[in-house]
């Protein structure tokens, strides 16, 4: 029989809680009446509904548009799959992963959502659970989640969204300078965006965005080792308020990454990376 000492057996709870946490983020869904996005390569769905009414940026509705490249947007659905700046894109955006996703082959899960309740309040959840890259690639697959919870308990229009990770493989597809998944450090590829953007000034990326092999497990910014106001590690949760999302506390016991700076009347990312030419995309 192998006896631990005190040290690793420190260093193996450690290990297993961290693995626990981190299997939490991503929220289950089996209460949800879930839709499924058929297996597809760019693709959108119609407005969805889901299930109550928010105010987003001063926009009130009840209704988005679910993309496969990893975000939902309001005014029209998003084909693009290359990730440009979330801010210059000129619209209303939640991208929890915007990147190449390709569902088309069958080892990749498809995309799905719906509407459910959580904590006794309304919800709509849209998952990409062991999801694949450009092109059919399914060798390296990603987990991750966008949650909305209505919060009309603290006003009209208020709700909460979620950005949830589990296991994340994979950056870039192959029309983005990725090469089975993933962009050389200090190459030409395009790596996966993550943040939010009003359509003008106000938008935000996590640090990570853009820079290879950042947000992939055991990156520089892994997106399954952080957290923003939760104690669970892989879950980034933003409070929106009046239409505006709200910014981090500047103090509080969860450690969080330091992604946040003012900038005129909108949150932007300290990312420093220089925009590079749009890959052509072939199916």
């Amino acid at each position: 029989m192998t006896i631990l000492s005190s040290a690793r057996r420190v260093a193996v709870l450690g290990a297993l809680l961290t693995s626990a946490l981190q299997a939490q983020a991503v929220r289950g869904t089996g209460s949800f009446t879930l839709s499924t996005l058929p297996r597809n390569d760019d693709g959108s769905t119609g407005l969805i509904n889901t299930g109550f009414a928010f105010n987003l940026f001063g926009l009130s509705q009840s209704n988005l548009y679910v993309n496969n490249n990893g975000n939902v947007t309001f005014t029209q659905a998003l084909s693009t799959y290359t990730p440009n700046s979330i801010a210059s894109g000129g619209l209303a955006i939640l991208a929890p992963f915007w990147a190449d996703v390709d569902t088309r082959n069958p080892a990749s899960a498809e995309t799905t959502f719906g509407t459910g309740m959580i904590a006794g309040r309304n919800a709509f959840a849209v998952n990409w659970r062991g999801v694949g890259y450009f092109a059919s690639g399914a060798d390296r697959l990603n987990t991750f989640q966008l949650i909305m919870v209505d919060r009309s308990d603290t006003g009209a229009g208020n709700f909460d969204f979620e950005f949830n990770y589990d296991q994340m493989q994979w950056d870039t597809g192959a029309a983005s300078g990725g090469s089975g998944g993933r962009c050389p450090v200090g190459g030409a590829g395009r790596p996966a965006r993550v943040g939010w953007a009003n359509g003008a000034s106000a938008t935000f990326e996590l640090i990570g965005s853009d820079v290879c092999g950042a947000f992939l497990d055991g990156g520089s910014n892994a997106l399954v080792s952080n957290s923003l106001n939760s104690n669970l590690n892989g879950r980034y949760v933003f409070n929106v308020r009046n239409g505006a999302v709200l910014p981090p506390p500047s103090t509080g016991v969860v450690p969080e990454p330091s992604t946040y700076v003012l900038m005129g009347t909108g949150l932007v990312a300290l990312i420093g990376v220089a925009r590079r030419r749009r890959a052509s995309h072939t199916a």
